[in-house]
């Protein structure tokens, strides 16, 4: 039998990152309209944000125990199986309560296939090229951000939002296709997940307060960005239309911003965090500065500054606990980097909901104070991790 190219395997895989990256962040786009097909408030409009975070946080070491013994490519194929049919369920949902059951279902998809994809793609190439491999599986995520999000809220807008989770459904199924196709069946099977795993590492007070670092750090984001769409329409007037380019401008600001944190936390880590948190937080205040401003101009740039530093921190958190995970855990690096994803989702979780409340009891407009707020908690841990190391 003809051996698969190790390319064609990364290709299916950013493909499924594609996908997947496409649908996690749909309805920030979508909100507008889910809110008036189903009458409901803005803040239980953000449910369909914060509960799919919510499933990717269980999903990802949940599954990753659960389907150690599972052949590599088998499981892709039903992880891509479960996100259609969420998917599905999502696009023909008849009410909201349907609509989140569809958004949980293909959540539970996300964190097992970000726990494992990772894996084979580093085990499809030779060990010189595993960065490198990870990164291109990765860009299938940024991609998303740049053209999956923005197209798919294109389509909502011209159509209806169902027709935006059909976009999804049919990316999801060329990803299976790619999947069956191009993932080689002979992959390493990591095993059933010894749990004493899970002793070591929660009891390791570094690796634990780097699941904070990561959640906070990253969620602090979400409290706005969550709310984007509405306050683009709503409070600056911007056009349905308009709202569709600042989002891929606010992608390609995105891409931009993760090529520039990795290369920032390359060397020292922890620094390069808290300068990142703090130019996170002050965009998030320019971006407060100009909703009460209510100044379009204004707007734009914050927008954008924000796209540039909301996720310029995530190689470097991610890095950050794989090294410690190296230093105090070696033998449960993959349970590690599958709860560290959980911290991710559970930062997504925390800063949506309370960009939520902070909108249902006053207004959208304050909803980046809520993220400055929950970054500077990031901000006084990293501080407290820089004083460990130092000791």
């Amino acid at each position: 039998m003809k051996k698969i190219s190790p390319s064609l395997t990364l290709l299916a895989l950013a493909i499924n990152a594609f996908a997947i990256g496409s649908t996690e962040f749909i309805s920030v786009g979508l909100m507008p309209m889910i809110v008036n097909t189903f009458n409901i408030s803005l803040s239980q409009a953000g449910l369909t944000v914060s509960l799919y975070a919510l499933g990717v946080t269980v999903g990802a070491p949940l599954l990753t125990i659960l389907t150690g013994t599972w052949n590599r490519k088998t499981l892709m194929v039903a992880i891509m199986i479960l996100f259609i049919l969420g998917n599905l369920l999502s696009a023909f949902a008849p009410t909201f309560i349907l609509l989140l059951v569809g958004r949980v279902l293909a959540s539970l998809a996300h964190g097992i296939f970000m726990s494992i994809s990772t894996v084979i793609a580093a085990d499809v190439v030779r060990p010189e090229k595993r960065a490198s491999a990870i990164a291109l599986m990765f860009t299938g995520l940024t991609v998303a951000t740049v053209i999956g999000v923005p197209l798919g809220t294109f389509i909502g807008q011209h159509s209806t939002w169902h027709m935006s989770f059909i976009f999804i459904v049919v990316i999801g199924l060329i990803g299976l296709i790619a999947t069956s196709i191009l993932v080689p069946k002979g992959l390493p099977i990591p095993g059933k997940i010894n749990l004493s795993g899970l002793a070591r590492i929660f009891t390791n007070k570094s690796i634990m307060m780097s699941f904070f670092i990561t959640a906070f750090g990253y969620g602090g984001t979400f409290a706005a960005y969550t709310y984007l769409t509405p306050i683009l329409e709503g409070t600056f007037r911007f056009s349905a239309s308009t709202v569709v380019i600042i989002l891929v401008a606010y992608g390609v600001m995105v891409a931009i911003g993760n090529s520039l944190g990795g290369h920032l936390a390359n060397k020292n880590i922890l620094p390069a965090l808290q300068k990142m948190f703090a130019a996170l937080a002050l965009s998030l205040l320019f971006l407060f500065i100009s909703t009460s401003l209510a100044s379009q101009p204004l707007g734009l740039i914050a927008t954008l500054l924000l796209g540039l530093f909301a996720f310029m921190n995530v190689p470097g958190l991610q890095l950050y606990v794989v090294q410690l995970a190296e230093k105090f855990t070696p033998k449960d690096i993959t349970l590690v980097s599958a709860f560290n994803i959980a911290a991710f989702n559970i930062g997504i979780t925390l800063g949506s909901f309370v960009g939520g409340q902070i909108s249902k009891t006053s207004s959208v407009v304050f909803t980046p104070i809520g993220g400055i707020v929950i970054i500077l908690l990031a901000m006084i841990l990293i501080g407290m991790a820089q004083k460990q190391k130092a000791q």
